[in-house]
């Protein structure tokens, strides 16, 4: 009888172990995800956008699982929907770090939405990176928000290179058409400093609410003023009104915007000849291209990985290009790339050429990009360089 108590004892005890390996083991491959989180406007106004940026970066990350992963371990892209909205943004920001234990955090869009977010302090709490937001706001590069890693150029760099070019050729009067929020206040001010450079004033000033397309007021007022320009500062469903409802009304003048918008969009919800002619700055390489090798290989994996439905776009461009950026840096970071780890290896990441175009980060610098050029709606609804 011991005997037999000692053998189903041993076996029992083998059991025991083998489950208990089991169970760590389980653990093991669920702790070898990477979970990179992204909030993105996936409903609402800048639902268009908030697709391309999710696809542009998925693509990077599935092109990577598919390669190995990362030291071994796969990424899980944990992506929610914050519809653009503020306090939303917030709420799902401290999900993922908190709930789904996100190491690296990845396009976010919107001033307003980002600078909630830091003036809530959980970037800083939970210790932990966001790698390109889709911002160009100058509040959000100082030297003192240590969490975040731009990779595009701000609003600052892209106003005074389309002020610049504007009054090369003798446009002074220059309006700014803006949404009523911390993107468009920031976009302005970016305007108004490269005016005041050049001893100017804005010809006319006028705004529309966040999460509309309501701009018949912009549109008169900017219309009175006879501006030889209007920059404006707004997303897509909003800049397409404001351009076809400022042809309507006569207006002649040269438009611009700033590099949130895209093209193809502009046509589809304004139509081609509302928005020939309208200049968009860049902030990235032209994503059509094949001279630089970052385009070529974003191309062959946007063949590969993308919904047939799917198209090029600067925006999935950027976002893959912060998919690199972040990828390298979780690489450096180690075989265990926690929050803190992941946070040191982009600010000693120094200059990075992805495929000739380059991003570098220092501790005092986390502005990884000033590179600015102006596209234009050609006669066709095609961007052209």
């Amino acid at each position: 009888m011991k005997t037999i108590s000692l053998v189903s004892a041993v076996q029992h005890s083998r059991r025991f172990v083998a489950a208990v390996v089991l169970a760590v083991t389980s653990l093991s491959i669920q702790a070898a995800d990477i979970v990179i989180g992204q909030v993105a406007p996936l409903t609402g106004v800048l639902a268009s956008t908030g697709r391309d940026m999710v696809l542009g970066a998925r693509i990077y990350f599935d092109h990577i699982n598919a390669s190995g992963g990362i030291n071994g371990n796969r990424i899980r892209h944990v992506v929610v929907d914050d519809a653009y909205k503020v306090d939303e943004t917030v709420r799902l920001t401290q999900e993922l770090i908190e709930k789904q234990q996100a190491v690296a955090l990845i396009g976010f869009a919107g001033t307003a939405n980002v600078g909630e977010v830091l003036k809530r302090g959980l970037l800083e709490s939970g210790k932990i990176a966001l790698v390109a937001p889709y911002t160009g706001g100058e509040v959000l590069r100082t030297a003192d928000n240590r969490n975040i890693f731009h990779i595009r150029a701000g609003y600052a760099d892209e106003a005074e290179h389309m002020v610049d070019q504007l009054t090369t050729l003798g446009i002074k009067r220059i309006a700014v058409f803006y949404q009523n929020d911390g993107f468009g206040e920031a976009g302005k001010k970016g305007v108004e400093a490269a005016l005041n450079k050049r001893n100017l004033k804005l010809a006319a000033a006028a705004s529309y609410e966040r999460n509309t397309d309501d701009v018949k007021s912009a549109v008169d007022i900017i219309r009175k003023a006879d501006a030889g320009a209007v920059i404006m500062i707004s997303v897509n469903r909003s800049t397409a009104a404001f351009a076809k409802g400022f042809r309507e009304a006569g207006g002649s003048a040269q438009l611009l915007n700033i590099s949130v918008v895209d093209a193809s969009q502009l046509v589809k919800l304004s139509g081609t000849p509302a928005v020939h002619g309208l200049g968009i700055s860049q902030v990235m390489p032209f994503p059509h291209s094949d001279t630089q090798p970052v385009t070529r290989e974003f191309k062959k994996l946007f063949a590969k990985y993308a919904p047939a439905d799917a198209a090029v776009s600067y925006t999935n461009f950027e976002e893959f290009i912060g998919a690199k950026v972040l990828v390298e840096a979780i690489r450096r970071a180690g075989p265990n790339p926690g929050p803190e780890k992941i946070l040191h290896a982009l600010e000693t990441l120094g200059n990075l050429d992805v495929g000739g175009f380059n991003v570098s980060f220092s501790p005092n610098s986390h502005v990884g990009s000033r590179f600015v050029e102006v596209t234009v709606i050609g006669r066709n609804g095609t961007l052209l360089r």
